[in-house]
């Protein structure tokens, strides 16, 4: 295949999904992307990343997610840029048209973000679901952060609670875990993290994106 081409990763916290796409990236040669989408949202939209980063961290932070969505305009149509910034959907649509471009215009690596949502029509794009076994994330999350095992366990609660509340309310509904929605999901308690990179990689000469 020529031209770009895009993996996408959705991942459980303490799955070491972030990891295994900046090793994937890495083997590549290629950018792999999350938090700089905020950077590049803020360009495109000509406002500070501040702003960006303040809505995206109150949505994280606060406690019952569902209940700060319903207080939230339902508009599906894209925003103008000529109105003022009011809250996480144009944060989302901004992302959105960001995601966009870099399938059309470079090879890289996209972590969560609904990425392999908004580009699931798209021939040159490989999404990959990563999750492992509750008590191996814990165990990954305590050395990592570190943190006692009663924090971790509601660390990962808390956060892929939060993930997949986000990821079906801008995908109408739609399953987070659905391995449907995924190319390849993969355990990586069984895999290990350059197993898993293996995976993909080979995935990647199986579809034809890489030699």
């Amino acid at each position: 295949m020529t031209g770009p081409f895009t993996i996408t990763f959705a991942r459980g916290f303490g799955t070491g999904g972030k990891e295994i796409a900046s090793r994937v990236a890495r083997e590549l040669g290629i950018h792999c992307y999350e938090n700089r989408i905020l950077t590049l949202a803020s360009q495109l939209s000509g406002l500070d990343q501040e702003l960006f980063v303040e809505v995206d961290e109150k949505i994280r932070q606060h406690s019952g997610f569902s209940a700060f969505l319903a207080g939230l305009p339902r508009s599906r149509k894209y925003i103008s840029r000529e109105e003022p910034f009011s809250g996480d959907e144009k944060l989302f649509e901004y992302q959105k048209e960001i995601i966009e471009n870099l399938n059309e215009t470079e090879s890289c690596c996209i972590v969560g973000k609904c990425a392999n949502d908004i580009l699931r029509h798209r021939d040159n794009v490989l999404s990959v679901y990563i999750e492992a076994p509750r008590d191996y994330c814990i165990r990954r999350t305590m050395d990592n952060m570190p943190v006692s095992r009663e924090v971790a366990e509601a660390t990962i609660e808390k956060t892929d609670r939060y993930r997949a509340e986000y990821y079906s309310f801008y995908t109408g509904g739609k399953s987070w875990t659905d391995p449907v929605a995924y190319d390849l999901t993969i355990n990586s308690a069984r895999m290990g993290i350059e197993g898993s990179v293996q995976l993909i990689l080979a995935a990647l000469k199986i579809r034809g994106f890489i030699e």
